[in-house]
């Protein structure tokens, strides 16, 4: 029979990994099998810029999280070297960063299943999200796409009112 402080302490954890899944508004299961001291420093130090949460979990007690709040999906995902990412921010984040740490270090990691916005997502719906830029990018690029067109009109303008009222007087000059 196992002692009754260890089930305790099982609970809890069960309880606060349930919790990080359903506050995160993405969560990624990632396979880390073959990585370094130095690459996983790396790799942490790249989540923790992004605000994603990193660690390193058990399975068992993980599929227990899991379940306890609906997501039997990731029964079979969860064997083997496992690690968590998860943010509250950015929901693209952690499976980028995956992503383009996995391309740059010969694939040592590899994203095992997720979810995002609580929806579960595959591998190969996770590794397309790793392609995409990151929030505050695709926020750059909106804007510069509404910027465009008022910059165009303010250049126009211009050149009509210096065409209504002639060479400026350093142009007449020259």
């Amino acid at each position: 029979m196992p002692n009754i402080k260890v089930l305790e302490s099982k609970k809890a954890i069960v309880d606060a990994l349930s919790e990080k899944l359903q506050n995160a508004t993405s969560a990624v299961f990632v396979d880390y099998k073959g990585i370094t001291v130095a690459q996983d420093t790396e790799l942490r130090n790249k989540f923790r810029e992004a605000g994603v949460e990193y660690t390193v979990v058990k399975n068992t007690l993980t599929r227990f999280a899991a379940n306890k709040i609906g997501y039997n999906q990731f029964d079979e995902v969860l064997n083997g070297t496992t690690s968590l990412a998860t943010t509250t921010g950015d929901p693209i984040a952690p499976a980028r960063i995956v992503c383009e740490f996995a391309k740059k270090n010969k694939n040592v990691l590899k994203i095992k299943g997720g979810l995002v916005e609580g929806t579960v997502m595959t591998v190969d719906q996770l590794k397309g999200f790793g392609e995409l830029p990151s929030k505050d990018a695709l926020i750059a690029q909106v804007l510069g796409t509404f910027l465009a067109p008022i910059s165009s009109l303010a250049f126009v303008l211009d050149q009509i009112r210096q065409q209504k009222e002639g060479p400026a007087p350093a142009e007449a000059e020259a």
